[in-house]
């Protein structure tokens, strides 16, 4: 398939807008099921990468907003090291967005009010997954989750105090366009005092 190249006069001079352009693109295209799905990557507490999927719930110029287990392999990750990156991409429309920055936690009513939005089953199941620790039998889990279910059954489901949200700050993103040959088209913003730069970088 043969992709739209991309011109730096075609890229709007606000990282955060070029990437509402983007995603809404994906957002419309059927073929793509989860647009809003990213590989989170982070640096272990032991210095190891690591990169797991992880799905956008919301971003704006003060930046991109995710949910977790605080007590899970990334939330450690992310107390020890907050600098991560995120990866968006869509085969189908042949891009790729590169997001670096710094995360921090997102306030308890931001959180309270996501969670409240979510099915009842996930927000039980924010409850009986001890999330990244060891499992020793699926049993074990949906016993958990049958406790659970029974301690809410009938009431509002509260946001468990691990269940938190993180928002990264960017200070680069970087906008890929597949183009033959493995020519691409690459563009990377970087953050300035004034600003944001944009320059063209090799393939």
């Amino acid at each position: 398939m043969t992709f739209k190249p991309l011109d730096k006069k075609d890229l709007n001079p606000d990282p955060t807008d070029q990437f509402a352009s983007w995603f809404e693109e994906a957002t419309q295209t059927k073929s793509i099921c989860l647009p809003e799905a990213f590989c989170l990557s982070t640096t272990s507490p032991k210095g190891d990468p690591e990169g797991r999927m992880v799905l956008l719930k919301g971003f704006d110029s003060t930046g991109f907003v995710f949910y977790t287990n605080a007590h899970s392999a990334k939330g450690c990750s992310l107390k020890k090291e907050p600098r991560a990156a995120l990866t968006f991409y869509w085969s189908e429309l042949g891009k790729q967005i590169r997001i670096h920055g710094k995360t921090k936690r997102t306030s308890v009513d931001e959180a309270d009010a996501y969670f409240a939005t979510r099915p009842k089953e996930s927000q039980i199941g924010a409850w009986a997954s001890l999330q990244s620790e060891v499992l020793e039998s699926r049993d074990i889990l949906e016993k958990r989750f049958d406790e659970f279910s029974k301690k809410f059954e009938g009431q509002v489901v509260p946001r468990p105090p691990h269940w938190v949200g993180y928002c990264l700050v960017p200070h680069l993103f970087e906008f890929w366009q597949e183009r033959p040959n493995r020519l691409h088209d690459r563009f990377c913003y970087q953050k300035i005092a004034s600003g944001w730069t944009l320059t063209r970088l090799y393939p």
